[in-house]
């Protein structure tokens, strides 16, 4: 294994194991699950703008997060699934370059897909309200908190996440 692989294979499991951690903060103020969501470990879903190694790190925090929560099944399948999903738009949306585009994805895959999870895993209804509480939890989670840790991060790019090795 070359010296990249390994610094990137370290950075995925930082960014799960921080994802979880926030999750857990979040939780104990009960805004990590169900209809209403605020989960400041999804403000971590704009670090894919930055490097590759937050794709799989977001998914298995995600998914750890979900297991450790006492997500049901559904939950933790298509709940990691959509951060999944999120971190490969942010990625792709990496290629514009503009850090303002960079929570479109989580924002969108997460109102998208969780509501219909809420409503089949755990019956919450109406779905609507489902739509509203999830999309306004990730705007506050993904649209303000990501983009202040983006602007932050930005500042010390280079150091954080050198690209050359």
């Amino acid at each position: 294994m070359n010296k990249k692989n390994i610094y990137l294979l370290t950075q995925a499991a930082m960014i799960a194991a921080l994802y979880v951690v926030l999750t857990f903060i979040a939780n104990a103020f009960g805004l990590a699950n169900y209809s209403v969501q605020v989960r400041f470990s999804e403000a971590l879903t704009i670090l894919p703008f930055f490097t590759p190694a937050a794709i799989p790190g977001l998914f298995i925090g995600c998914l750890i997060s979900n297991i450790l929560t006492g997500c049901a099944i559904p939950d933790i399948i298509f709940g990691s699934l959509a951060t999944l999903i999120a971190a490969f738009g942010t990625w792709k949306l990496r290629g514009i370059g503009n850090v303002f585009l960079s929570p479109l994805p989580p924002i969108l895959a997460n109102t998208i897909i969780v509501p219909f999870v809420l409503r089949y895993a755990y019956g919450i209804r109406p779905l609507w309200l489902s739509f509203l509480t999830v999309g306004a939890g990730e705007i506050i989670s993904c649209g303000i908190l990501g983009l202040l840790l983006a602007f932050t991060l930005n500042k010390y790019r280079a150091q954080i996440f050198r690209e050359n090795f």
